[in-house]
């Protein structure tokens, strides 16, 4: 049955745009490597990097001239480089970071199908390329997770002890668990986030909309309880699981992140921990939710492919009774 419900968990996590959004060409001045439906930038860098698991990722570098953290960016489940791209830019140009995003492995133009251990060999080449190939250092290094990207995301950050910080964007506490409340990790379960979030060391600021209907609320905020350094939280009122990034706070709180977690530990405290407009580590409060602008064309590509998680997570509900009552028996035992 594990095997089963393993396998169907699974099938539920991947939903890789069919036909991919993009193409890979080469400059015909250059031969530099391009998405195919994006002009060459010079601060802009297409590559193809070979993982452990025998498949080659497609990744993408944006260079930000006063940049002092690099952010390495895991997207959701049913996106590709192409759908990304220029959210990444935004982001490169709001949070003055250096970005590398990638594909996992059976998405966009990387090679081999998906599966969760494919996409810890992913970030595992995507990281190498950074240290190797652009002299980043790991306390210089941001890791980004949304949604099934916080799966690579955490299985890394629980690695690397000197990282600069983490963010989670609509984190999954686990596969089993996006379907079903099981209150214990089992063996046949992807994605044990709940696991490995208490192994991070560094700073993790959680991003959740409390209106999300694929991965509820109650993932992030346990996320943000179990956060051995906690940066305040943001619960974007009314958000769903494909449009925090149109709500401007989404984009001013991650710049106070950022800010504050390049400052040195003793200085990221001014003062007591008192209510304050400050970026700091501090208990959560209350967040506003505005309209973000800068990725509206990237929420419209999504969101048509995103909600096919919760409409075969409908249609397979019947074929998961049996293994639920399964586990159910074994959790009561």
């Amino acid at each position: 049955m594990g095997g089963v419900t393993s396998s169907m968990a699974a099938k539920l996590a991947f939903f890789p745009p069919n036909p991919p959004s993009y193409k890979l060409v080469a400059d015909e001045m250059t031969g530099l490597l391009l998405l195919s439906t994006f002009p060459h930038r010079e601060n802009v860098e297409i590559l193809k990097l070979p993982t452990r698991k025998g498949t080659e990722v497609v990744a993408m570098y944006i260079r930000h001239p006063m940049a002092n953290s690099t952010l390495l960016y895991s997207h959701g489940n049913a996106a590709d480089l192409g759908q990304m791209y220029e959210l990444f830019v935004e982001l490169s140009i709001h949070l003055r970071v250096n970005l590398m995003g990638y594909d996992y492995s059976g998405y966009g133009q990387s090679s081999g199908k998906p599966s969760e251990q494919h996409t810890y060999a992913d970030i595992e080449a995507v990281y190498k390329c950074l240290e190797e190939g652009y002299g980043a250092k790991q306390e210089d290094i941001i890791l980004y997770g949304q949604s099934v990207g916080s799966g690579p995301t955490l299985d890394l950050a629980a690695r690397l002890p000197h990282l600069r910080a983490v963010v989670l964007h609509s984190p999954i506490l686990s596969g089993l668990r996006v379907m079903y409340p099981v209150k214990k990790s089992y063996w046949f379960d992807i994605y044990k986030n709940i696991d490995k979030i208490q192994l991070v060391d560094c700073p993790v600021l959680v991003i959740h909309g409390t209106a999300d209907e694929v991965v509820d609320c109650s993932h992030g905020k346990q996320h943000w309880e179990l956060s051995k350094e906690k940066y305040e939280p943001l619960w974007l009122k009314g958000g769903n699981h494909c449009d925090l990034e149109h709500h401007p706070e989404y984009i001013r709180h991650l710049k106070k992140f950022v800010s504050t977690v390049e400052k040195p530990p003793s200085q990221r405290y001014t003062g007591s921990r008192r209510r304050s407009t400050d970026q700091q580590l501090l208990p959560p409060r209350k967040s506003t939710d505005i309209v973000f602008e800068a990725s509206r064309k990237v929420e419209r590509s999504r969101r048509s492919v995103d909600c096919c998680l919760e409409k075969s997570r409908k249609s397979v509900d019947h074929q998961l009774e049996r293994g639920r009552k399964s586990v159910d028996r074994i959790r009561t035992g």
